[in-house]
């Protein structure tokens, strides 16, 4: 991955320095320094996994994610199944470009370690990063999940391709409306959109259904694209 000035997402981040530490088995924590800031990574599972999951989250950034702490949950499940977890705090959580290159330099990164398939998730602003990211990867990406997804920072969603696209939004959202992610379905020209009834931005409402769906359609992603590229 590598931009028309020939310099990668890895060496645009402009890292000064950066430390790891391990939380737990499997459990990874890397801190790297910046001009811009301190870009932060909770890395869950073998670090030189081939199928790897890149959460990003809203606005206020963090690991945890939406519907109770769903990041750290999906996070633990996917690594006992062989794939790379990686959840980015971003520099600036106020800035999408920054964002979108913290995110770039982490698929990076994870390349570099033996990285070969993604899958992109974001909640909120995160989704606008998740696509974005997605269409930087085109090529490389399995998929990408937006949950309760802004549409602004979408527009760009045609340039998914065929790239798998599902859509989760509560009806009763009370940030942002579904027609956001309807938005962003139309703007793809394809897509799954799923409208939880009683659910609100933040989906706790229906934590349990939606660790469930990522659970399932995550992997299912995966075999999908390693079938293709056989």
């Amino acid at each position: 991955m590598s931009t028309d000035a020939g310099r990668t997402p890895l060496d645009l981040l402009g890292r000064l320095s950066s430390d790891e530490q391990t939380l737990a088995p499997g459990l990874r924590l890397v801190e790297s320094y910046t001009m811009q800031g301190m870009l932060k990574l909770l890395w869950h599972g073998d670090p030189s996994a081939e199928d790897v999951v890149l959460l990003c989250p809203g606005g206020m950034g963090g690991f945890l994610g939406p519907a109770h702490g769903l990041y750290l949950h999906i996070g633990r499940e996917l690594a006992r199944s062989g794939m790379g977890v990686i959840g980015v705090d971003y520099r600036r959580p106020d800035k999408l470009d920054l964002s979108l290159l913290d995110v770039a330099a982490t698929a990076d990164w994870a390349m570099r370690q033996g990285a070969r398939r993604f899958v992109c998730v974001g909640h909120s602003f995160g989704g606008a990063v998740a696509v974005q990211a997605g269409t930087t990867l085109r090529g490389f990406c399995a998929g990408v999940l937006t949950l309760a997804t802004q549409s602004a920072g979408c527009e760009v969603a045609e340039l998914l391709g065929d790239t798998p696209l599902l859509l989760v939004h509560g009806e009763r959202d009370e940030v942002l409306s579904p027609n956001d992610s309807a938005m962003v379905r139309d703007i793809a020209g394809h897509g799954d959109l799923m409208i939880y009834p009683n659910a609100g931005h933040g989906l706790n409402e229906v934590h349990l259904e939606v660790r469930k769906l990522l659970l399932d359609w995550i992997p299912a992603r995966f075999a999908e694209f390693r079938m293709r590229d056989a």
